[in-house]
């Protein structure tokens, strides 16, 4: 079995306060794009995990796909199995490439053992991995909040719009991004923004990480102006960074260029 995890972008981010357990919450929309990681997934005599493209920093055996595998052995009698991942989304990019790639082994491995999962019930192992790794498992647009792993319906449908993402080859971890952090209520809420016509966007929907982040990273608010500079509908970093993103209604220029070591996709939303 081969799957393909994909990523995703924050259309609009605000982290609105601190919780008593030390998490965050906050509000933004999630919308999956085709930026996608490969799961090969078969049974084998012992459980083994290998990876290939990107380089996964830490011990191997740590993987979110293997401890989504553990998740579901706990519960039921599933055989071992080999789990290879050609990493293609890059990581600490805001992406959310690592919690893909979770969700998906949770998918992979119910539909081959034929474990009858409900959505609902995936979307339950999932929120033991990763605050958005729940998202994944519908893949569809939607408002996310709480944690970033409680979701509503998003009416939105931006089909036929073209997306440009850059990733600068600047590793932000969780930690960091957080610490620099000051959650405050949003003046808009991101649900009521983003009903508005796209060309409301640069006024109205943010990200809160952009202030955090900018001022260390000087070449973050240089891609996103690179991007309006080029005919971009709305631009942003998307989740805790690095990777920025420009969303156009028409094909991408093709004098929009970035250096040869930045990592960089774009497709159809």
């Amino acid at each position: 079995m081969i799957l393909f995890p994909n990523a995703k972008i924050n259309i609009g981010l605000n982290v609105t306060e601190r919780r008593p357990d030390g998490f965050h919450n906050l509000e933004s929309v999630f919308y999956p794009v085709n930026w996608c990681d490969a799961l090969e997934i078969l049974p084998a005599e012992a459980i083994e995990f290998t990876s290939s493209g990107i380089q996964i920093p830490g011990n191997p055996e740590s993987n979110l796909c293997l401890k989504a595998y553990q998740l579901l052995k706990a519960d039921f009698e599933i055989p071992p199995v080999k789990m290879h991942l050609h990493k293609n989304i890059p990581i600490g990019a805001g992406l959310g490439g690592g919690s893909a790639d979770a969700a998906f082994a949770l998918k992979g491995l119910n539909e081959l053992f034929e474990l009858n999962l409900t959505p609902e019930q995936l979307e339950n192992y999932a929120r033991k991995l990763g605050a958005d790794c729940a998202f994944f498992i519908r893949n569809k647009p939607v408002y996310a909040y709480a944690k970033g792993d409680e979701f509503e319906p998003v009416t939105m449908n931006l089909s036929g719009y073209k997306v440009m993402i850059v990733y600068p080859e600047i590793h932000i971890t969780t930690a960091e991004a957080y610490g620099k952090i000051k959650p405050k209520p949003a003046k808009i809420p991101v649900k009521e923004a983003v009903q508005n016509a796209m060309e409301t966007w640069p006024k109205t929907v943010f990200n809160d990480f952009e202030t955090a982040l900018f001022p260390t990273y000087p070449i973050l608010p240089q891609l996103k102006k690179q991007f309006f500079e080029a005919g971009a509908r709305y631009a942003s970093m998307t989740g805790s960074g690095s990777a920025v993103f420009g969303i156009f209604q028409t094909e991408i220029p093709a004098e929009l260029t970035f250096p040869d070591n930045f990592r960089s996709w774009h497709g159809r939303l």
